[in-house]
């Protein structure tokens, strides 16, 4: 299985589309074959789905995401996890552990604006709104 982790630094970013980077995991029968960043390539409706199932990713880890965004990525075939924040090293030993909790997105729906691209309000700290993908 390999799965991305949207990254800021070493924690698990909250937004998943303007995260720095994405940390990619992957891992057979509870030990991690590879581990490594890629930068984030940029942030563009349904481009980010697209290209890490192009990298052979099969889930997604972030602490919110809106509902298109999640919607694009079920039909891309990549399982969403949201609500998780943290140590990326930490949720990567939770992850190939099998223990890993996953909450609510971070990211609650609200009013939009500009271009036709729906945008969400964050209800979290230090950060004022955050883009459906």
């Amino acid at each position: 299985m390999k799965i991305a982790i949207s990254t800021d630094g070493d924690l698990v970013s909250a937004h998943f589309g303007r995260c720095p980077s994405f940390t990619i995991i992957e891992f057979e029968e509870n030990k991690v074959i590879s581990n490594y960043r890629i930068d984030n390539p940029g942030h563009h409706p349904g481009f980010l789905p697209q290209f890490l199932k192009e990298k052979g990713v099969n889930g997604i880890i972030a602490g919110g995401m809106g509902q298109r965004a999640q919607m694009l990525f079920e039909e891309n075939g990549i399982e969403t996890i949201m609500g998780i924040s943290g140590k990326v090293d930490e949720v990567v030993y939770q992850v190939v552990a099998g223990t890993l909790q996953a909450g609510k997105s971070l990211c609650q729906p609200g009013a939009g604006k500009g271009y036709g691209v729906e945008k969400t309000v964050c209800d979290h700290e230090n950060e004022d709104n955050c883009e459906d993908e």
